[in-house]
């Protein structure tokens, strides 16, 4: 059986721009069989997505998966909330931080593991105000100019 190529990693971007990054974790997906033919296909989007807790379980909330093509009449909703794969010690640590400190959780990036399984990587995250903005634009602009000198 031929190994399975795991070049499949899709990014929010958006994120590293809107959050300061506290912990980060990989997570199992729950999902039907269009919706991993869709994401092996690199057709899947993390923008606006988001966590939330449901009777101790986390959810994602609008992750796009764009239908599988050659799917008939048994395929998926692009939108449709997931369930996450955690451990409960986990679940219990991130739950706690979110209701005490008032943390969100966020998805990173998604991926294909080396068995062929698709992961999400979710950080907890604390928003970043207008002018922490400014100085990582500003860090970022010093950086680039740096490394063009050399």
């Amino acid at each position: 059986m031929p190994k399975l190529s795991n070049r499949i990693n899709i990014e929010n971007r958006r994120a590293k721009f809107d959050y300061e990054f506290i912990e980060r974790l990989t997570a199992g997906l729950v999902l039907k069989g269009t919706e991993i033919k869709s994401i092996r296909e690199g057709k899947a989007g993390l923008a606006d997505s988001y966590c939330f807790f449901v009777n101790d379980e986390l959810f994602i909330k609008n992750m796009h998966i764009t239908e599988y093509s050659e799917a008939s009449f048994y395929n998926h909703t692009p939108l449709r909330e997931r369930k996450l794969l955690l451990t409960k010690t986990e679940i219990n640590k991130l739950h706690k931080k979110v209701k005490d400190s008032g943390l969100t959780i966020i998805p990173i990036k998604l991926f294909i593991n080396d068995k062929g399984f698709a992961k999400l990587e979710i950080a907890l995250a604390r928003g970043k105000k207008q002018f922490d903005k400014r100085e990582d634009i500003k860090k970022r602009d010093v950086e680039r100019e740096t490394n063009r000198k050399f």
